[in-house]
C-alpha cells in the first residue's frame, strides 16, 4: 500500500497534495520551493532560494527516514533558466555530492519564485543476512 505523509516541518501544501509519497522502497517528493517553513517567507536572489529549497526537500526526505544521498532523479525548475542556471549549479554542487543523482533541469513559468525541486529517492531495502 502507498503511503503518503505530510510534515509539519514543511512550508503548508499549496494545493490538495502530500508533501511525500512512498511505495515500496521509492520516495517521491511533491515541488519544493524556497519558502521557510516557519514562516513562509522568501529569500531573495537564486543562490539563497536554492539553499531553502534543498532545505525543504531534506526535510521532506527525512520525514521518509531518508535524506539527499538516497536520491535517484532530480527534477528542477528555473524561472529564468539561462540567468540562473550557473548559481543554481553551484549551491546544487555543494549540496548533492559524492555520486550525484540524475537530473533534469528546465525553465519553467514558477508563481513569485526563482526554483522549485521535486526528487525521487530509493530506500535501501535490501536485507541483510
Amino acid at each position: 500500500m502507498p503511503e503518503f505523509i505530510i510534515s509539519e516541518n514543511l512550508p503548508e501544501p499549496a494545493g490538495p497534495y502530500s508533501h511525500v509519497a512512498r511505495a515500496g522502497g521509492t520516495v517521491w517528493t511533491a515541488g519544493f520551493g524556497p519558502f521557510d517553513p516557519a514562516t513562509g517567507e522568501v529569500p531573495e536572489g537564486i543562490e539563497a532560494q536554492t539553499e531553502v529549497t534543498i532545505d525543504n526537500v531534506e526535510r521532506a526526505l527525512k520525514a521518509a527516514g531518508l535524506g539527499l544521498g538516497d536520491v535517484v532523479k532530480v527534477t528542477a525548475h528555473l524561472q529564468h533558466l539561462h540567468e540562473h542556471f550557473a548559481p543554481f549549479n553551484e549551491v546544487y554542487a555543494r549540496r548533492f555530492t559524492g555520486t550525484r543523482p540524475v537530473r533534469t533541469t528546465v525553465g519553467s513559468d514558477l508563481l513569485n519564485i526563482l526554483v522549485e525541486i521535486d526528487v525521487v529517492a530509493v530506500a535501501d531495502t535490501t536485507e541483510t543476512s
